[in-house]
């Protein structure tokens, strides 16, 4: 653990079981193992990431955490989440019960074998954006330069966008 909280932004994802269920659990998950709920935003019903997998449709939704644990340990904690919550990692984008990602840890950046932060891929995304946008507007992606805001404004001007 290290001394200052930490303000984190997640990205939660379900389209398997009782969806709403499923996210509603996770987040009491994470209270109860990896900090303070700080906010939520709705929930969106989503395609499938990549576009065209057959698969259910997604509900999604973004929180943020405030929290003690370190970039790592924070992991550690949710990647347990997942696996209460019947996540099984068969293949990369297959349907899942409960997929959480972090967006964003403070405005540190970090590019290891087993964490990207900010995630890569937020700018490309609509279902990561829209909600995060609900709860975190003026935040600044600390490598892009950009808000939340400018990103969401930016990805609804593309002619081709795919989510």
């Amino acid at each position: 653990m290290s001394d200052a909280p930490h303000t984190v932004y997640l990205s939660l994802g379900s389209n398997l079981g009782d969806r709403e269920a499923l996210l509603d659990h996770a987040l009491d998950l994470l209270r109860g193992n990896a900090g303070t709920i700080a906010a939520v935003s709705g929930t969106y019903e989503t395609e499938p990431w990549p576009p065209g997998a057959d698969q259910p449709m997604f509900l999604n939704l973004a929180a943020e955490l405030v929290t003690q644990f370190s970039p790592e340990e924070l992991m550690t904690r949710i990647l347990q989440v997942e696996q209460v919550l019947g996540r099984v990692r068969e293949k990369k984008w297959a349907p899942r019960t409960i997929d959480i990602d972090i967006l964003f840890f403070d405005d540190r950046v970090i590019h290891s074998d087993t964490l990207h932060i900010p995630h890569p891929h937020i700018a490309e995304r609509a279902f990561v954006l829209e909600p995060l946008y609900e709860i975190a507007p003026d935040f600044t992606h600390p490598e892009a330069g950009e808000t939340v805001s400018e990103m969401l404004r930016k990805y609804r001007e593309q002619p081709n966008r795919t989510s």
